[in-house]
């Protein structure tokens, strides 16, 4: 079994930072895709930032060059540093996996708990 447990969030002033950090434990044998979406109240989820077991990143259009996603060596950890933070951006955010667990076999999709963060203005 998989788990993303993740750690972070809380309430913060708008223009301030805050910091979530995620970790996948568990049987894998790679996590293919990792990092987090966001919902608001009465909206879509939408994604956040994700990272790939190749490197590469995707940000949501509206946190780009404000939030940045970063993978620890060992490739289980990932953060979040979200910076100029904006009333907007109050949601819970979730954090995603693929994850091929080990032994190999179908790839799985994993949720982690809901994260509330809340940007006062």
């Amino acid at each position: 079994q998989v788990q993303l447990v993740g750690s972070g969030g809380g309430l913060v002033q708008s223009g301030g930072s805050l910091r979530l950090s995620c970790e996948a434990s568990g049987s894998i044998f790679d996590i293919i895709a990792m990092g987090w979406y966001r919902q608001a109240p009465g909206m879509e989820r939408e994604l956040v930032a994700r990272v790939t077991s190749g490197g590469s990143i995707d940000y949501g259009d509206s946190v780009k060059g404000r939030f940045t996603i970063l993978r620890d060596y060992a490739k289980t950890t990932v953060y979040l540093q979200m910076n100029s933070l904006k009333p907007e951006d109050t949601a819970e955010y979730y954090c995603h996996a693929m994850v091929v667990p080990n032994p190999p076999s179908k790839t799985l999709e994993v949720w982690g708990q809901a994260t509330l963060i809340t940007v006062s203005s």
